[in-house]
């Protein structure tokens, strides 16, 4: 049997009883067998499915569809080779998958910072803005994630947050004419990052004042941060181009912390989103056993509707 007729017959019953304590959902895995496409745009990224697709990019895209998702996730897509971007480009749209974010990674994204205004870190972003559009030619890709690096502690934040500002500037003009969208990213993964709740990236991104610089909401890093992560979505929403989903603690896959992602989602659905809703957390359980148990658990999100 072919690997992708095989993995359309996949039954992802035993994951969604475990998930469900063994209890009332084997109906539930009946109805909703894989290939059935989600009601919102999830993107995996490569290696989430490795158990069960192995280590070549065109099987794990592959993989991917066959289970429904739409859209491929690769924060290291500008350090692969130009050879393996093209390849990606042709599969998703031999596939009809959408290319969802990769990194703007100019080198040590923690420590460059933009908020010190020097002109080397400025300097980098643009040249680095540049391979980015290139780099977004070749897979289709519509948004790129920006970091602003950590904080400049001897300047003042208004200081430090014009000298972002201007920065972004920068990178929107390179990305403009490709309509290349940055989406900048608050993260909670240290204290010492410049950028970490949406309210302040709100604000750089109406000061920025470009199409090209908007907000990556990442549920896992605002619940962390500042949590009611519905409110603060609806407050934020006109400049959010992009969503990013991990259940805290742990930043695993919807249901294994405490984040309500049926909520969410009916939320986000709600509002109607139909942009990419990145899957930028880990596996819960590891190996094939762990890959179905994920599938299973956005199965189990997305029955909002």
């Amino acid at each position: 049997m072919k690997r992708r007729n095989f993995v359309r017959n996949i039954s992802l019953g035993s994951a969604v009883a475990a998930l469900a304590g063994g209890t009332s959902l084997s109906s539930f895995a009946k109805s909703n067998a894989a290939g059935k496409p989600f009601n919102l745009d999830y993107a995996p990224h490569f290696g989430m499915f490795k158990a069960h697709a192995g280590d070549g990019l065109v099987s794990q895209l592959e993989f991917m569809a066959d289970q429904g998702f739409r859209s491929l996730e690769d924060n290291g897509l500008l350090g692969r080779p130009v050879e393996d971007q093209n390849l990606i480009g042709k599969t998703l749209e031999r596939l009809n998958m959408r290319m969802g974010v990769f990194v703007v990674d100019g080198g040590d994204n923690w420590k460059i910072s933009l908020a010190s205004g020097k002109q080397e870190f400025i300097d980098n972003f643009v040249a680095t803005c540049k391979k980015s559009v290139e780099a977004s030619k070749r897979v289709n890709a519509k948004w790129a994630t920006v970091v602003p690096g950590f904080f400049e502690r001897k300047l003042p934040m208004g200081i430090q947050t014009s000298h972002v500002i201007e920065a972004l500037k920068r990178g929107a003009e390179v990305m403009e004419p490709s309509g290349l969208v940055m989406v900048l990213e608050p993260l909670s993964d240290t204290p010492e990052l410049f950028l970490r709740f949406s309210d302040q990236t709100h604000a750089i991104c109406k000061a920025v004042d470009s199409p090209s610089c908007k907000i990556l909401y990442d549920a896992y890093h605002m619940q962390r941060n500042e949590g009611n992560l519905i409110a603060m979505m609806d407050a934020c929403w006109d400049e959010i181009a992009y969503i990013q989903i991990g259940d805290n603690p742990g930043r695993k896959e919807p249901g294994t912390g405490e984040i309500n992602y049926l909520n969410v989602f009916k939320h986000i659905d709600a509002k109607g989103f139909k942009g990419v809703c990145g899957m930028e957390h880990g596996n819960a359980i590891p190996g094939k056993e762990g890959e179905l148990a994920l599938i299973a658990a956005y199965r189990k999100a997305d029955m909002f509707k």
